[in-house]
């Protein structure tokens, strides 16, 4: 039985024990030191951020990952348990499908039930958007995903805004910095969204999209740090 590979977790008495699905969370990145805290890498962020509010353990290597599996809490009447993978792939930003698809392909996981973190340059910084399927937006490592996929694009994805290069700056430049102070304190804030990803377990990617994507940017917007353009694209998705 699927839940009997995870950790013992103290369970309340309304417990629901249906076997719920388990889902595949992939945080998409660079691998080694030199990489950590860069715009390309909040994937990676997103992934510790919540294996660290759920209690799992990214302690072992698996298909290409580092990797962690556990039991999230859902946001829900009852008090029901979803087993949960989690995985940074270690190929490189350009290779994660080596990754991807040999993990969903080891737990017979439908496409639909692994949901994949990564940078975007079209969002305004710190704004997150959560789509059930899509394109690879030019994203390399997107494209990689889809190919291991066989080329299938019905997968979700959360969308982690980074911003745009300022300037005539080279875009490959721009992925591979760190964040200055006031993009680090976006990012920061959108990692703490983290715990809201429990909706996804629970209220599906629908419902989800909408809660994700509006308190990411209603906790920007309370702090003062977006406005004119970059706020209305940002709530509707749309510029002047």
């Amino acid at each position: 039985m699927l839940l009997s590979r995870f950790p013992k977790r103290c369970f309340c008495s309304s417990t629901v024990f249906s076997n719920p699905r388990p889902w595949l969370f992939v945080g998409l990145g660079n691998p080694g030191d030199k990489f950590t805290g860069t715009r390309h890498n909040v994937g990676f962020e997103l992934i510790d951020a919540f294996a660290k509010s759920q209690g799992i353990s990214m302690d072992s290597i698996h298909c290409k990952a580092i990797f962690g599996k556990g039991l999230s809490h859902t946001i829900s009447v009852f008090c029901q348990w979803v087993p949960v993978f989690l995985a940074k792939p270690q190929t490189y930003m350009n290779l994660s499908g080596e990754s991807c698809g040999p993990l969903a392909a080891y737990y017979k996981l439908p496409l639909n039930r692994v949901l994949v973190f990564h940078d975007d340059m079209d969002l305004p910084c710190g704004v997150l958007r959560l789509h059930p399927k899509g394109n690879h937006g030019s994203h390399n490592g997107l494209k990689s995903v889809i190919y291991h996929f066989r080329g299938n694009r019905e997968f979700p994805r959360l969308r982690i805004g980074i911003g745009r290069p300022p300037g005539q700056m080279d875009p490959k430049a721009f992925l591979l910095q760190k964040f200055n102070a006031r993009a680090r304190g976006r990012i920061d804030a959108a990692l703490q969204e983290c715990d809201a990803l429990k909706q996804v377990l629970s209220k599906g990617l629908t419902e989800s999209a909408r809660e994700i994507s509006w308190s990411s940017v209603k906790e920007i917007r309370g702090r003062g740090e977006m406005e004119g353009a970059d706020l209305m694209y940002a709530q509707y998705g749309w510029l002047p």
